[in-house]
């Protein structure tokens, strides 16, 4: 069978890259984020990092090629985004309520097994707390972007959607999973579920993620010869070892996890910077290539 390349089977699209990639991490910050236990300062990391990407994506779109229905989801997302980001700033005198309790706890814990008494635990000064549900409000608006982008990237349009939601939370998670893991030197006592929360949120969500670029027309194309990759086939085997690399890396992190030791999360740590390589290999390699 001769080999063809089908541009309008899905695209590589910058402001959709961006899109997907600012919505999913902003949804999986409310994941984590609505425990009451990971301190502010990470909240307004991600916010900060995600609303640059909402901007870019938008200037993307704005440079490259107008959707205008994505492109003005992004903007009112990365204002949502921006308004959330003050919210918890004004707020940020209230704490966090279950990172308070958390160290009253290890403060009596030390207490009783030493005798020492301690000092009071610094609570909140019993103004409003920031209410997590606001992290969903970004995301909410993107979903209109992401419908709107997974409309003009063409073909069926089931397993675009399919591609376009799969990917956000793909590249959303690995990314949030990996900037949790840093925190943890920032906020040591933060307990190691929150982190092993994200990881398997990423083994959950990356199924979803390989079929869809393994359903027609996709990667399984391009193992049969029908769509070329430009490389006599050697990207589609490299998407293929990112792919099970990516899960690999997940079952692994999750093993390290499992140790007692502090150094088990920083072990995992590194092992997400790999699984951000190649997520991102996994996503952004089948989209290069299918986009002829």
């Amino acid at each position: 069978m001769p080999r063809r390349s089908l541009p309008g089977v899905i695209q590589l699209d910058a402001a959709t890259v961006l899109l997907q990639w600012a919505a999913g991490g902003l949804f999986f910050l409310w994941v984590s984020t609505r425990h009451r236990e990971v301190g502010l300062g990470y909240g307004w990391l991600l916010r900060g990092v995600y609303f640059l990407l909402a901007v870019g994506g938008a200037a993307a779109g704005f440079r490259f090629g107008v959707v205008p229905v994505r492109e003005a989801a992004t903007l009112v997302m990365a204002a949502a985004t921006l308004a959330v980001l003050v919210v918890s700033v004004v707020r940020r005198k209230a704490g966090v309520s279950g990172q308070s309790d958390e160290q009253y706890r290890r403060s009596e814990r030390v207490a009783a097994m030493t005798g020492i008494e301690r000092g009071p635990v610094a609570v909140g000064d019993g103004s409003k707390e920031f209410p997590p549900a606001l992290d969903l409000v970004a995301p909410a608006i993107a979903v209109v972007g992401l419908v709107a982008a997974a409309i003009d990237a063409g073909g069926n349009l089931t397993v675009s959607l399919l591609r376009t939601f799969a990917g956000a939370l793909f590249l959303g998670a690995v990314t949030d999973a990996m900037l949790l893991g840093h925190w943890y030197l920032t906020q040591p006592g933060l307990p190691r579920r929150h982190l092993n929360e994200l990881v398997k949120w990423l083994g959950w969500v990356w199924p979803f993620e390989v079929v869809a670029l393994l359903l027609p027309t996709g990667m399984f194309s391009v193992f049969s010869g029908a769509v070329d990759d430009g490389w006599s086939g050697q990207l589609g085997w490299f998407w293929a070892v990112c792919a099970i690399t990516t899960i690999v890396l997940v079952f692994v992190t999750r093993a390290a996890l499992r140790e007692r030791y502090y150094s088990a999360v920083m072990a995992a740590t590194g092992l997400l910077y790999l699984a951000i390589l190649t997520a991102f290999g996994t996503d952004l390699v089948a989209r290069a290539i299918l986009a002829g």
